[in-house]
């Protein structure tokens, strides 16, 4: 079954973060759902992520194998860079680094699997009392509507979200209200 594109307010991605639990597990589950909205990856993109793609100095993260197998890099603000420092703080008393460990990892330095990872949205979902589907590709979405609403081009959203077609970002930006479309134009001077 194909669901509708629906992204979440600022408020629902709050309680889903606060509804992870304060250990070590939360503290990873909270830096990957940062990740993936405040860089719109997708969820296979932001699980082989490795240390070494975060670029702090320049605040780009680096996606080396996107859908079709296309490299890419994406921004990430400070926040987002906050959130991935605590992870590293906590990841680093079970998991040794090195320039081929995963960032998202399990206590063991494996691979986590993606249906863990939709298990898990949906819990936290549920404990938020959100009342959407709650899932990571919820917040690529998210990502993409908050840069429209700050005024980003749906170009500059293609290219951040790695799209070949203009037409599948727009499917993205579909649940933009029609008042908002309106307010844009709105605002618009000769």
């Amino acid at each position: 079954m194909k669901y509708p594109a629906e992204h979440y307010t600022r408020e629902e991605v709050d309680a889903i973060l606060n509804a992870c639990p304060n250990n070590w597990v939360g503290f990873r589950n909270r830096a990957l759902i940062v990740v993936m909205w405040r860089s719109g990856l997708r969820l296979f993109e932001a699980l082989a992520l490795r240390p070494v793609d975060i670029d702090h100095e320049h605040q780009t993260i680096r996606v080396l194998h996107g859908k079709g197998d296309k490299a890419r890099t994406v921004g990430i603000d400070t926040g987002g860079l906050e959130y991935i420092d605590a992870w590293l703080k906590a990841r680093s008393e079970y998991i040794t680094e090195d320039d081929f460990s995963l960032l998202f990892c399990t206590g063991r330095g494996r691979e986590i699997n993606q249906s863990y990872v939709r298990r898990t949205m949906t819990k936290l979902g549920r404990k938020a009392h959100i009342a959407k589907r709650v899932h990571a590709h919820g917040f690529r979405h998210t990502f993409a509507v908050e840069l429209a609403r700050e005024g980003v081009s749906m170009i500059n959203i293609q290219r951040l979200l790695g799209h070949a077609s203009l037409a599948t970002t727009s499917i993205y930006l579909a649940s933009l209200s029609p008042e908002e479309a309106l307010d844009a134009v709105r605002v618009r001077e000769w």
